[in-house]
């Protein structure tokens, strides 16, 4: 064995345990399928642009230690995510707000807002919401609900929001007042450069190989070292032999276009059912960009397939079931740590990857310490 950590994954999860690894003097070969490091969060630049190939990323946290660890590697600038929603070309800020409920009702104070969804409310409350919909007006009355929320969720999942479960709607934040920062965190940027740059460097002085599938050569690569860091969907590791876990996938258009500014904004939702896509992200609004040129993607939600890169775990109550199934057939395999998104089959932030990263790190550095004392 050459290798104390085998990690399949050139992504956020596998480039921080790598560099905890290493920085504990453990030696590690990083391994990915695909042509670049940095997974999903991978920026290539084109114009002068750093563009976000898979989707937009916003680093956002209140954990100060994980803020202070990705500023070890990379500069972060000032940008606060403030998406807007496009419904039939009425423009609404979000998350909602005060603005958004002045340009919904007219109305200027909190009070009035609360007085009005209240009202909405009222007419449809429902005690213990069975789903997507009843949760969503309960949360914010029926208008918000028909115009903001219901058609643009269920293109991004491909179902009906009376199909889906409540608790994807509780991500999303309602205020009274007018403040268009969708995360509210103490920290929150994007690094200057972007997250291959930040990821460059996390993973400097590890052995890499790209164009590597792991499940087509695995035992060869097995063999490389004493344990292996797993990041890649966990049905797939055991050949989907109990069944294929859900995922939403996400296509992207992405063009260059011969105008300075497309949109005057980096994230806007298409909220309504005609217009196809989700979203339009334009990229140069993410740093701030002077370019002359801009650069646009157009991005369509769809269900994945095999071949298709996935992106969202459906974590309903069928396929969490049978995750449970496959985690215990991950817990019982000898000498692998299943971690990440696609690893435990969950949708995760980039600053709680990293956390259980850092954790799961911090338990096996220990365990192997002692297997070597």
């Amino acid at each position: 064995m050459q290798y104390d950590y085998l990690i399949v994954g050139a992504g956020l999860y596998g480039a921080v345990f790598a560099q905890q690894a290493m920085a504990a003097g453990k030696s590690c070969l990083v391994v990915d399928k695909r042509p670049h490091l940095a997974g999903n969060i991978y920026t290539e630049q084109i114009e002068g642009i750093n563009v976000h190939r898979y989707g937009a990323h916003i680093f956002h946290t209140n954990n100060k230690a994980v803020w202070d660890y990705v500023n070890g590697y990379a500069v972060f600038n000032r940008y606060t995510n403030s998406p807007v929603a496009n419904y039939h070309g009425e423009i609404y800020n979000l998350p909602f707000n005060m603005n958004t409920f002045n340009k919904m009702w007219g109305v200027t104070t909190p009070a009035d807002a609360q007085a009005e969804i209240e009202r909405q409310r009222a007419a449809h409350f429902t005690a213990q919401p069975q789903n997507l919909e009843e949760q969503a007006i309960n949360l914010v009355g029926t208008d918000i609900y028909e115009k903001l929320i219901k058609s643009y969720t269920e293109k991004q999942w491909g179902r009906p929001c009376t199909e889906l479960p409540s608790f994807i709607i509780k991500r999303l934040p309602v205020r009274f007042t007018y403040d268009n920062n969708y995360f509210n965190a103490l920290y929150q940027g994007i690094p200057c450069g972007g997250y291959t740059k930040l990821v460059e460097g996390m993973l400097a002085g590890a052995d890499i190989r790209l164009n590597t599938n792991y499940l087509q050569e695995k035992p060869a690569l097995d063999a490389l070292a004493g344990r292996v860091i797993y990041t890649g969907p966990v049905d797939a590791y055991f050949d989907y032999r109990l069944g294929a876990l859900q995922y939403r996938s996400v296509r992207f258009e992405t063009e260059t276009l011969d105008v300075e500014n497309y949109q005057g904004n980096a994230v806007v939702n298409y909220t309504d059912h005609e217009t196809p896509y989700t979203r339009i992200i334009e990229h140069k609004h993410f740093e701030f960009g002077t370019q002359p040129k801009t650069i646009i993607s157009r991005e369509y939600s769809a269900e994945w397939k095999p071949g298709d890169e996935p992106y969202y775990p459906v974590n309903d109550d069928a396929n969490n079931a049978l995750y449970a199934q496959y985690k215990a057939l991950a817990d019982a395999e000898p000498h692998v740590v299943f971690g990440g998104r696609l690893g435990e089959y969950r949708y995760y932030d980039m600053d709680k990857v990293i956390e259980t990263a850092m954790a799961t790190a911090a338990v096996e550095l220990e365990k192997i310490n002692q297997y070597t004392v």
